[in-house]
Parts: structure tokens; sequence; C-alpha cells
């Protein structure tokens, strides 16, 4: 049989990190297997739905190499993809429930359900609606009613490819509701019938749906349908680890992170592994690396903490993996958004030049902003940074400006400006001056930066050039 598995996310707003992953395990699937990953809209909630999610969704799978075989942009057999195209789909469907007498049109208003609901809180009992089922169902649709499946709760038994073998009795089935009164579909029913329809084969989605399978298997059974392998996958938790994650404890949209820099192989690398591994220490992984090596039954069965700190450590592996790997050019054309402005009239080459002696320091790609300000623009002279620099704020001004005056003459010696002869000029002052490494190229990095970090000292000369160099030394030297 063909594997077959979905991503099917509601347009709700912001695509967060537990909805990518829900996207990423399906896909490694469904390649793994040469099958098919299909992606469809689940848009019946019309409250909840917000302009330009669907495209914000399409967009970040597109960014993270999640191609789908079938669905919105690139069509398919199985059609619409939308829900809110598929109505007459779900009601012919409902009516195979109504006449076989498992569905049921429900007249009861909102407000007696709620008095039912609010009894059962006082007696302390579990609300069944099924308990308040009217003694004579009526079977005939009847547009503004709400429709309800007529449950026949019995024991269930079944085999979740995560969290293993699970039992339900009949108290967790319920007369659901199907077709709202609005004529859309619940998500409960028309996933099943998508589902049906489209030929999916693994249904992964999150644990919070495992208490509403045995609803989800009484559907199935009423239709007559295959039940297909079951995925529950575990919550991504917050840092604290005591809680489901949400935007409030720090986590970003997939799309904030993308353009705080972060790069799609690093997002796609650190959400496949959260809560899973292939039983090695191997944390960093191509794409066909997952493809080959995922499997479900190296899924975790309980919750993964969410670790910004470990994702941006895995960005930045990836960043000198491209670089080393691809070339510098190769890592340049992701970093056009990133530069500071002072870089705008910079040459390519330039730029280049300045990222290939910056890169193995950069977390994010808007790290760059920072961290390469001084190489387009002259920093702005802040002798407080210089003088409480732990390795120079025991030496005096007069020592301060010694060593400067010895550092320019000993540059301005230099004839051909490269990083060999520049290390060798600076090993040479060295020697001359008897001062450690960490105060003379401290005073002299910071002299011409003025940042908190920049790359080997010969590196950084060269790249600005003599003249920059030595004019930024020289009115340090002067403002002593």
């Amino acid at each position: 049989m063909e594997t077959v598995t979905r991503f099917a996310p509601s347009p709700t707003g912001y695509i967060h990190i537990g909805n990518v992953r829900s996207a990423i395990y399906p896909y490694l699937v469904a390649r793994q297997n040469n099958g098919r990953f299909i992606l469809r809209i689940e848009d019946t909630d019309r409250e909840r739905y917000v302009e330009g999610a669907t495209e914000l969704i399409e967009d970040t799978l597109k960014w993270l190499g999640l191609e789908w075989d079938e669905g919105p942009l690139v069509g398919g057999e199985h059609g619409p993809y939308f829900q809110s195209e598929r109505l007459e789909i779900y009601h012919e469907w409902v009516k195979k429930l109504l006449e076989s007498g498992r569905a049921y049109v429900d007249p009861t208003p909102a407000e007696k359900v709620d008095e039912y609901r609010k009894q059962c809180q006082e007696e302390k009992k579990p609300f069944l609606y099924r308990n308040f089922r009217p003694s004579e169902l009526d079977t005939e649709y009847k547009e503004g009613l709400p429709i309800r499946f007529k449950a026949e709760p019995k024991e269930y038994d079944w085999e979740d490819a995560v969290m293993g073998p699970m039992h339900a009795g009949p108290e967790t089935q319920d007369d659901i509701i199907l077709i709202k009164k609005d004529g859309y579909p619940t998500y409960n029913f028309a996933h099943i019938v998508d589902d049906a329809l489209m030929g999916v084969t693994h249904v992964m989605r999150g644990v919070e749906y495992l208490s509403s399978t045995p609803n989800y298997l009484a559907l199935y059974e009423a239709f007559g349908l295959n039940v297909p392998v079951l995925v529950s996958l575990p919550h991504i938790l917050a840092p604290t680890g005591n809680k489901k994650l949400g935007k409030r404890d720090g986590a970003k949209s997939v799309t904030e992170y993308r353009d705080d820099g972060v790069l799609a192989e690093a997002m796609l690398n650190y959400l496949a592994c959260l809560g899973w591994n292939d039983g090695t220490e191997q944390e960093i992984y191509t794409k066909d690396e997952l493809v080959e090596r995922f499997s479900l039954d190296r899924v975790q069965n309980s919750g993964a903490r969410y670790d910004e700190t470990k994702l941006l450590w895995m960005n930045g592996q990836w960043i000198r993996r491209i670089f080393d790997e691809q070339g510098a050019r190769a890592l340049y054309d992701r970093t056009i958004d990133f530069w500071p402005e002072v870089a705008a009239s910079a040459s390519e080459e330039y730029k280049l030049k300045v990222l290939s002696i910056i890169y193995d320091r950069l977390k994010t790609l808007s790290d760059l902003k920072e961290m390469t300000a001084y190489f387009f623009a002259d920093p702005a002279i802040d002798m407080e940074m210089l003088k409480s620099n732990k390795f120079l704020k025991k030496l005096s001004e007069a020592e301060l400006e010694d060593l400067l005056k010895k550092s320019i003459a000993k540059l301005s010696d230099v004839s051909d400006w490269n990083e060999n002869t520049l290390q060798d000029a600076l090993n040479e002052l060295l020697a001359e001056t008897g001062r450690k490494p960490a105060e003379l190229f401290s005073l002299i990095r910071i002299a011409v930066s003025f940042a908190p970090f920049s790359p080997a000292l010969n590196l950084t000369l060269d790249t600005l050039g003599r003249d920059t160099s030595l004019a930024r030394l020289n009115e340090v030297a002067r403002s002593i």
C-alpha cells in the first residue's frame, strides 16, 4: 500500500514551532517510503480564520523544503484541498449516517445544553450529551440545526505508533457534533472524511487529540473504514518543562526566527530532533539524512523541552557548514537582508571578505548588523570601553598612549599589508614592548573597532586596510 501522509493546519494565525514539527514528521515518513505528502487547509472554523494565514503556511513549508505532492498551488486528484470548498462532500457523508440511524438533527438550544453541562458540574458527574439526547431522533436534515453522531459506547483497544497500546471505555464516547448549525463540519468529522477520500495511511497530530480517538474510532466503524496508523506526538514543552510551549514562554513564530536570521536547515534539523533521535550522538542532520534515518518508533512518548539556546547553537553550526562546504558565495547569498545600513554602498567583494572572517562567530545572520558595522563606518570612540577592558584597566593613560604610538609606528612600517605580514609585525611588537598578547591585541582591536568582539586581529586589520586602520589608531591616540 502506498504511504500517504498529510499536514492539515488551520489558518488561524502565525505558524508556531509545534505546528511545524507536525508537518516535518509526516513529510519524512512519506519521503522515506516514496509516498505522497498532502497539504490540506482545515478552514472550517470561520470565526478564527485569519486572512493571509494560508499563504504564511505555504511560505513556511517552502522555506523549510517541505514540498507537498498534493494541495494548494500544486493541485492533485483528491481536491479541493480547502475544507471550506468541500461542504457538499461532508453533507453527502453525513446523510449516510442519518440514513443508517447513526446521526440525528439536534434541535436543542445552546442554552439548554449549557444547563445540562451545569447540572453535571453540580452533581460532580462528567458531562456526556448522549445522556440528554432527545427521546425521538430526527434524521431529516434541516438547515440551521446541528447534526450529532449517535454514539453506541463500547470498549476500544488500539495501537498508537508513539504512545503504544491504548484502551478506552464506553465513558469516553459521546454524541459529538458532526455538522455545526452554520453548515460547516467540525474537525472531528471532516478529517475522518478527508483522510478516507485522500487515501491517508498515517494520521499524525498532537497528543491532545488522544482523548478524542475513541470517538474517531466509532466514526471509522460507522462508515466501515479501515483505521489508518494513528500517531500521537507529545507536546513541545516550555523551557521550564512544566507546561506546553506557548508564545508567552518566549518562543517566536517560525517566520520571526527566519526574519532573525535562523537558517531553514537549522530549524528543520532542530525541530526534527526535538523529541526524536536515531540512537546515536549525532546532532547535525541534512534533510536527506533525516529522511533516511527517521522512524516513528524512535519518537519519544514524553514531552520535549524547547531550548532556544540549542537552536541558536545549531544555527551557528549550519552557518559554518554552509560556508565550509558550499563556499562563501553560498552563505553570502543568504545574508543580503542582514547587513547593517552603513554597508549599503559597500561592494559585494568587500562584504564577501568581511563575511569570510566573521562567519564562524555568527549564531544568526542578524548578528551581522552588530558584528560588522565597524567594517563599513568609523565607530564612535568609547574611552570607557577601552579603559574598563579587563586586560587594559590596570594601564595608565600614559601607558595606553605610549603603547598605541608604538603600535602605530610598527604597523606603519608594514609595506605589503596582508594578514601574514601583519601577524609578523604584531609578533615583533609583542617582543619589543614586552606586553602580554591580551593587553597589546585588546588595545589595538578595541581602538579600530570599539566592538565587544571581532575576528583575529591580523584579519581585521587586513580587511579594514592600511589607511583606515592607522587613521583610527591615530584618532584614539589623540583622544587619550
